[in-house]
């Protein structure tokens, strides 16, 4: 349980860092471009630690079901929408609300079983943390803003 707590932070760290990264990049190349860029590199990087890690047992794609192949186009969604988000919102707004979409997606499909997830039931804790979420972005969004100016 602590090691999955863990990962979650360092995966919740690595999405605000990769918006970043994204949005730098999509200042000098097309938002297809850089959605392109951010998976490729990805891709070679998972490939390259996955074959370092596992040898050759990373090419065992014998348990796929034929629609598997298609879930990574999912992520040219992800990419190319967080970037497009990024440059009206910003990166704090951006992942604020995706992390509301994420939560509440996430909800919707353990409790209808999306795509094959065991079936959850849907407890009036999941909806009042679902709100009070949405509550805290409002709060933290409609606060005043200032710029720090860093003079040298």
């Amino acid at each position: 349980m602590i090691l999955g707590i863990i990962l979650a932070l360092v995966a919740g760290a690595f999405i605000g860092l990769q918006n970043i990264f994204n949005r730098h990049l999509n200042e000098h190349v097309s938002s297809w471009f850089a959605t392109t860029f951010v998976l490729l590199t990805g891709s070679i990087a998972a490939f390259l630690i996955g074959f370092l890690l596992q040898g050759t047992e990373i090419f065992d794609t014998s348990g796929l079901k034929p629609s598997y192949w298609f879930f990574g186009l999912v992520g040219v969604g992800v990419i190319y929408t967080m970037i497009q988000a990024m440059k009206r919102l910003g990166p704090t707004k951006t992942v604020l609300i995706s992390i509301i979409a994420q939560l509440s997606f996430s909800l919707l499909f353990d409790i209808t079983g999306f795509l094959s997830l065991p079936q959850v039931e849907l407890k009036w804790e999941d909806i009042a943390g679902v709100v009070l979420i949405i509550i805290g972005v409002l709060i933290f969004n409609g606060r005043k803003r200032t710029k720090v100016v860093h003079v040298e």
